[in-house]
């Protein structure tokens, strides 16, 4: 199967997303032209590196270059202040210098920490990223947002640090657990609903079988990264249209802080509750039919996601509170709330003028449904 070459047009700072089998084998040729010296530091965590670190070093070898790999506990509860001072650190003690290159080897929290670490460190070293996710090859690692969460809430604490370089080998998305995969899917229903209606057409038929159809995954993973690197070829720091991308996270961010950032909700599950929860509000606001909202449920439920809030167990906080987390999101403006409405799947928007009191009667009815 061919390598797809997805540019990201941004001048002095443009690079490319190859997507393809076997990428991580061939990764030291990819990434041999962008070195200076031969040697890499390369971030990792403990489930990625056991299962893909010996493949890229090897491959890395090859080449003739050295490698030295940290690895970081997995899960999101890494993406905070101590282990990005530990990663800092270290790549510190490795005399990584401003020409030199990082490797962030991982889902989207190794992409996000490792990529603000690059940006900081000497005041900006060059990066790769080698996403191992379904959520980091079709979002996280394109786009050049990093950064790492805190008790405020999540993302508030990052720097925008393009990468030099993605490569997305969708070979290893096979290695994902069932619901890792299925989470991820989450980021990639949100292209077709908040912007090609075709796409998402594409998706109910072919979805139940992207897990075990390499060349479905390879046009799944395409198409969505041609449609962010669109958006943000347009909008690189969000004054515009790249707060569409943020379809469904208003609701998700504030999830996954009531729940911790822990495994009772995955990132990309959040994502596909607050794409309803939206398209849900959307209805509600007379903005769009009641078939919308019931054809993404329809669809999600047939793939056995987590649609809706009553999915997610354990202890949640009232509607009130809920909305009060909402209120840290990096999209208040003035504090104003600014939600991703839809007007149909496949046509969204950025609306700031959204009533409190139909968001909270939102929340409200979906914790009764717990």
């Amino acid at each position: 199967m061919t390598v797809d070459v997805v540019p990201v047009a941004l001048g002095d700072r443009a690079y490319e997303v190859r997507i393809g089998q076997g990428l991580i084998a061939r990764a030291g040729a990819e990434i041999a032209p962008l070195l200076r010296r031969p040697k890499v530091a390369v971030v990792t965590d403990e489930t990625v590196g056991a299962l893909h670190l010996a493949t890229l070093e090897a491959s890395l070898k090859a080449q003739g270059i050295a490698m030295t790999a940290l690895h970081l506990p997995p899960g999101e509860a890494t993406k905070g202040w101590p282990q990005f001072a530990r990663c800092v650190e270290w790549l510190l003690e490795q005399k990584v210098e401003r020409r030199d290159v990082v490797v962030a080897l991982g889902g989207g929290v190794v992409g996000d920490l490792v990529g603000f670490a690059a940006a900081v460190l000497r005041r900006g070293v060059r990066f790769v990223q080698i996403p191992t996710s379904l959520l980091a090859q079709v979002d996280s690692s394109v786009g050049g947002k990093t950064g790492i969460n805190t008790p405020q809430g999540k993302n508030l604490v990052g720097a925008f640090h393009q990468p030099s370089l993605v490569l997305a080998d969708i070979d290893v998305l096979a290695t994902l657990p069932p619901r890792d995969f299925l989470a991820g899917y989450g980021e990639v229903v949100k292209y077709g609903l908040l912007g090609d209606a075709a796409f998402f057409d594409w998706l109910e038929l072919n979805a139940p079988h992207l897990a075990t159809d390499a060349a479905l995954r390879q046009y799944a993973v395409r198409r969505s990264v041609e449609m962010k690197a669109e958006i943000v070829v347009r909008d690189e720091t969000e004054e515009g249209d790249r707060a569409l991308l943020n379809l469904g996270h208003t609701f998700c961010h504030a999830l996954e802080k009531a729940t911790g950032y822990s495994d009772r909700l995955l990132h990309g599950e959040g994502v596909a509750i607050g794409c309803a929860l939206a398209f849900e509000l959307s209805q509600r606001l007379g903005l769009c039919a009641q078939e919308a909202p019931s054809r993404l449920r329809q669809h999600l439920r047939g793939l056995g996601m987590k649609v809706d809030i009553a999915d997610i167990p354990g202890e949640l906080p009232g509607p009130e509170a809920l909305l009060a987390l909402m209120g840290q999101d990096k999209k208040v403006v003035d504090g104003q709330l600014r939600f991703i409405l839809v007007r149909g799947i496949g046509e969204a928007f950025v609306a700031s003028d959204v009533p409190g009191e139909a968001v909270l009667g939102l929340l409200r009815d979906a914790l009764q449904g717990r």
